[in-house]
């Protein structure tokens, strides 16, 4: 057992519950370590327990169909250290319905997130764009970007070669699935900085599978970013960041969560045992120790415990397989719609293949 946690236990052991002191016991712990996630709108509500930090401005919006968008800011790099994320704006869409798989409701998000894209890029008429879809496409969870990507209408070479097929209206788009180092040995940044410069786009946008810190916005959440990327973020193995500092042209990142920690899960089950058991038992000897504890200090403890063992693990549903082939689709759509003004949706559906 690692140190740190094994004195904590022991603290816990002579403790009465009317002796806790916060301070003593959390100062043991490492102030920075938070529960991961890549997601703003979580970062701002960790950042937020105590205080609303200044730099950061947070906006919601609900639509039809249990849609709720929430646009998070942030203006300052004062905001941008508070929450741990960069200067930048963040488009999240929240649809707890996406897991019953209905198809009317796919369409709704899709086109609804193809017109939060199409505003967020920005793009002149001919602008040309280049998608990247990060992720390994042999592991389900993280082949989001791979399967995105399989589906867009990409038109580069038509232009080049077949121009009176295109409809008025059609961008210059191409497409990249470019691995992971462990399969290709090239980092990923590499590979994208190479066809960006012989390319030329004027915009990119990089697809990736995300990690999140509840459990319920797994599989129901689409994050959009003006900021870029990091690959591999989502499961603690940061590579070279993917964004206009690095490539020159605007960056932008779509981002679904598929993955949860298991220190996660494993806080939020106890969180829910010591709640019922407050309710059932009033002042017992438990739930007042851990009163005296914040979340993410609960949510450190918990991981010390689970990592020197190895089990601090990465976890995803086990529906995994259906969502990935269902939210490719909708972020797919979203894309050909917002990439090519000239085609309607039901065209869009026909070029989504």
């Amino acid at each position: 057992m690692d140190s740190r946690m094994s004195s904590l236990v022991h603290h816990f052991a002579d403790l009465h519950p009317d002796d806790v002191s916060t301070r003593d016991v959390a100062s043991q712990l490492e102030e920075s370590d938070s529960p991961r996630t890549d997601l703003a709108i979580e970062a701002h509500e960790l950042a937020t327990r105590n205080s609303s930090p200044s730099g950061v401005e947070v906006s919601t919006e609900d639509f039809e169909g249990g849609i709720h968008v929430s646009r998070v800011h942030v203006r300052t790099e004062k905001g941008a250290k508070a929450i741990g994320k960069k200067k930048g704006r963040y488009v999240t869409f929240e649809v707890p319905g996406l897991r019953r798989r209905d198809p009317d409701l796919q369409q709704s998000v899709a086109e609804r997130f193809g017109k939060e894209i199409e505003d967020f890029l920005n793009l002149g008429p001919d602008s040309s764009v280049l998608v990247v879809g990060l992720g390994n496409s042999s592991v389900t969870p993280d082949s989001l970007g791979p399967s995105v990507v399989k589906q867009l209408f990409v038109t580069r070479h038509l232009f080049r070669y077949m121009p009176e097929v295109l409809n008025e209206g059609c961008r210059t788009v191409s497409a990249v699935s470019p691995g992971v180092l462990g399969v290709t040995g090239i980092e990923t940044g590499e590979i994208v900085q190479g066809i960006v410069e012989h390319v030329k786009p004027d915009a990119v946008i990089a697809v990736d599978a995300l990690a999140a810190r509840a459990l319920n916005r797994v599989n129901t959440t689409i994050q959009i970013a003006d900021t870029g990327i990091q690959p591999g973020s989502g499961v603690g193995n940061r590579r070279k960041a993917l964004d206009k500092e690095t490539l020159g042209v605007p960056c932008f990142a779509i981002g679904v969560p598929t993955v949860v920690e298991a220190a996660t899960i494993a806080n939020d089950s106890i969180e829910l045992v010591l709640a019922q058991l407050k309710q059932a038992v009033p002042d017992n000897a438990a739930t007042k120790i851990f009163d005296h504890f914040s979340p993410t200090e609960k949510w450190q403890m918990i991981r010390e415990l689970l990592e020197p063992i190895g089990d601090n693990l990465m976890v995803t549903p086990k529906e995994i397989d259906e969502f990935i082939d269902d939210i490719a689709r909708v972020v797919a759509k979203g894309l050909n719609f917002a990439l090519h003004p000239g085609l309607s949706l039901d065209d869009v559906d026909v070029f989504t293949h």
